[in-house]
Parts: C-alpha cells; structure tokens; sequence
C-alpha cells in the first residue's frame, strides 16, 4: 500500500501541533540550542509569515521541557543533557494588543495580555498598571513560585506601533507605554534566564529597549540567516515526495 507524504505545514505556527500531527517539520533547532548556549537576550527581526511565531513557538517548547516533541531533531542532545533544566516561561504575543480605540484600548489590552499569564502560570498580580509595573510583578511571581529564573518570548513587539506608523503623533505615543513596558525587563533582570524578541522594525529604529542591556541583534547574522526560510536544499530535502507529485 502506498504511503502519503507527512502534510504540509501550511499556516501552522504552533511546534507542538507540527509535531504530534504528522507535519513536516524543518529542523532549524541547531539555531536556537546555538542561541541558549552563547547568550541571553536576542532580538530578531524578519517581514510577516516569516517563521518567527513557529520559532517562539519552538522556544516555548524546549524551555517547557516538552522532550518528547524533539525526538530525532538537533535539539535532542541538548534536552537530554545532564544539565538540562525547564524554566517557567512568559510568552507574550504583541500582535494581540488591539488599538483601534488608541491608548485607552491598548492599555487595557495589555492588562489583559499580562493577565492572561499570570492565570497560565497560577499566580495572583497586584498591579494593573499596564506602563511596566504588571510585568514586572509577573516576571517576579513566576520566579518565586518556580523558585528559578524565567524565560521571556516576546513576539510582534512593534506590532502596536506599527499599526499608526502614518498617524505620527500616535504612533509617538504608543512609543511611549511600549518603551515603559519594556523597560521592566532590564530591572527584572536578576529573575530572567533568557530573553527572545521579534518583530519586523530594527528595535534600534523603534528606540523602545533603550533601557535594555545589549540585546543581540542577530537580523543580519550569517551564523542565524537560514533561522526562519527554506533554503533550495531544504526544500528539496524535506519536500521531494511533495514535489515529485
């Protein structure tokens, strides 16, 4: 009997779901087990449908300790190491964040966003003051509850401001929550074991982590360039019964 080619990944974001459902998967875990090793806090930047969510997606994971999901990918080795440790993590999807009504909506969707992590995470906050001070009692309660460091995956972290990049005087504004925001990540650093970001504007351009201490910016590295994308031996690699049909 004939046997189907695995299924194509078509819009699929989420590691876990590629995984258990018999999608093809492109091992790019060598990128992120080369990331953890070498250093903390990363920013990456890469146009929408990209791969950037499937790769928080693939962080989340391994930082989750979800050792089953890698079986047979590079990043075996490494769950498997004597010293491998899981870490509580904090994953924050900007692209979430609504600002049709302006700043009063954005704010309180981002109460809402920072809510909804701290409910994953079964801790109370007490702050609901969405300038920085509820991440910052969040990234704190996870640290203590889990009596460790935590990992913090931010995704389409411009995404608020991108939205009124032609309306100026917003867009400036938005600018503002976002770097007071952000700020608290440099001040929680004694509790955060490791830091990814993406989004597509160059965070330097943004000006919203200037409190944060040297992120590696690692858009344009060579060592990181086949990270999100197929290269031409990839696709034949991974799809030849899907291009033979």
């Amino acid at each position: 009997m004939e046997t189907k080619p695995n299924k194509l990944p078509v819009g699929i974001q989420t590691f876990e779901d590629i995984r258990e459902e018999n999608y093809i998967y492109v091992d790019k875990t060598r990128f992120l087990v080369n990331m953890i090793d070498k250093g903390k806090v990363y920013f990456f930047a890469r146009p929408r449908r990209f791969g950037k969510s499937l790769t928080v997606s693939t962080l989340d994971a391994m930082f989750s300790g979800k050792k089953e999901l890698f079986k047979g990918l590079y990043a075996e080795e490494f769950m498997n190491r004597a010293d491998y440790h899981s870490s509580p993590v904090i994953r924050l999807d900007m692209s979430d964040v609504t600002t049709g009504q302006g700043l009063e909506s954005m704010e309180k969707s981002i109460r809402k966003l920072v809510s909804t992590q701290a409910k994953k995470q079964s801790i109370s906050i007490s702050s609901d003051n969405p300038s920085g001070d509820m991440l910052s009692d969040l990234i704190w309660a996870t640290s203590v509850k889990h009596s460790g460091k935590v990992v913090i995956l931010i995704d389409e972290y411009d995404k608020p401001y991108t939205d009124f990049y032609d309306k100026p005087k917003m867009a400036e504004d938005i600018r503002g929550v976002l770097r007071d925001f952000y700020s608290r990540l440099k001040a929680n650093d004694a509790y955060i074991r490791f830091i990814f970001i993406t989004g597509i504007a160059k965070f330097a351009r943004l000006g919203v982590f200037s409190a944060l201490n040297n992120p590696k910016d690692i858009s344009l590295s060579k060592s990181y360039g086949e990270m999100c994308g197929l290269t031409e031996d990839e696709i034949v690699n991974y799809f030849s019964e899907h291009i033979e049909e």
